[in-house]
């Protein structure tokens, strides 16, 4: 942490010496700042919100706001980088007006927190975002929790001030996780959406966050402004919050709940199984296709645990349930080793456990139903034996 902070003050230190070389304009007295924050977009990467840093000084003709989520479809490899963990961002600038433009075209809410900052605190920020917007430093490496629109935000607000620090208060909600957060601000009809993330995520994401922490999703950070206080005076960081735009667009239509949808095929592949036993049925079909799926998900778990630069990633358990195993099981179906069929049975025990409890992994509850199913179909396995 204190090599990750000295890093961090050196940087600073050449961002401000390059300043001083590109940024002529200074602010006039009556300019100011504030944090732009913007609500959840139809997409499930804008369901989180959004946050920027508007400076105007009306003297001096500017406002403009700078935009740390910008990124470039068109990029080589992107789909590819980004699957990696080494997609880059970029800090862009347009003017106010455009910017609210956009978010009124997609009918999003927009809410302006003015920054109580000191007109030399002020420039800092400025001085900072301009140097910052230079093509040698516009480009970061972005990361969810710990590098984002939102987190860039916080930290530039932080670095502007002077012979004072940024003060969270403490709430009861100190015990809450990164994952927890991402259901606080996942809408329920992205309920997909949420298990494609879980499957995803691995131990990183049951991290327990500080109120500073908390401050990588938008919406959140927007509610630590409220209460911020600076450390000098103990006076507020920001004014009250003004709300710019009213959300316009329409609900999300809603879709199957894939807990139930699992606990349904759950109750069919058990009827299934008691005919086969009662009648001597061959299912070697079903076992194939329900063995396939986990299989094909335990490549995209090790993909991003061992061979990507995501955080959030690794470690990760669903590799208990979602493990390569079942590649074997679904060759070999009744001729599987009884051994290697109890290891998975085991370990979809202690998957099932994690389900009901974030210790050491917090689980998705429609991995249970799942777990079920492939712990049935192992078992009949063993009784064909």
């Amino acid at each position: 942490m204190k090599k990750i902070a000295l890093l961090l003050f050196l940087s600073l230190m050449v961002i401000f010496a390059k300043a001083q070389e590109t940024v002529n304009i200074r602010l006039t007295d009556s300019a100011f700042a504030s944090v732009i924050t913007c609500g959840a977009g139809d997409e499930f990467y804008s369901s989180f919100g959004h946050s920027a840093i508007r400076i105007c000084d009306t003297v001096q003709n500017i406002d403009v706001v700078y935009n740390y989520g910008t990124f470039d479809f068109g990029i080589p490899h992107f789909y590819w980088n980004f699957a990696r963990g080494r997609l880059n961002y970029s800090l862009s600038r347009s003017s106010f007006q455009n910017f609210l433009f956009e978010y009124a075209y997609e009918g999003r809410s927009v809410w302006e927190q003015r920054l109580l900052l000191s007109s030399q605190e002020v420039n800092n920020l400025f001085v900072l975002l301009e140097t910052n917007y230079l093509p040698e430093y516009r480009h970061y490496w972005y990361d969810f929790f710990r590098d984002n629109c939102a987190t860039r935000v916080r930290d530039m607000i932080q670095n502007c001030l002077c012979h004072r620090t940024l003060s969270p208060e403490i709430t009861a909600d100190t015990n809450l996780t990164y994952r927890n957060m991402i259901y606080r601000y996942t809408e329920s009809r992205l309920l997909w959406w949420r298990l494609g993330v879980d499957i995803a995520l691995g131990q990183h994401c049951d991290h327990r966050c500080s109120n500073y922490e908390y401050m990588f999703s938008p919406i959140e950070m927007m509610h630590q402004l409220d209460t911020m206080l600076v450390s000098d005076t103990r006076q507020p960081l920001v004014e009250p919050t003004q709300e710019l735009l009213a959300e316009t667009r329409e609900p999300l239509p809603r879709s199957i709940n894939p807990t139930l949808l699992f606990w349904l095929i759950l109750a069919i592949v058990n009827l299934l199984t008691i005919y086969q036993w009662i009648k001597g049925w061959r299912l070697g079909w079903l076992d194939t296709i329900l063995f396939i799926l986990p299989f094909i998900i335990s490549i995209l778990v090790i993909f991003l645990w061992f061979f990507t630069d995501h955080y959030c990633t690794k470690p990760n358990l669903n590799i208990l349930w979602a493990s390569p195993l079942f590649l074997y099981f679904a060759i070999r179906h009744r001729k599987s080793n009884r051994w290697i069929i109890a290891i998975q049975l085991f370990m979809l025990l202690a998957a099932m456990v994690m389900t009901l409890g974030p210790l050491p992994q917090q689980l998705n509850s429609a991995i249970l139903p799942i777990c079920l199913t492939l712990f049935i179909r192992l078992i009949s396995q063993l009784k064909q034996r």
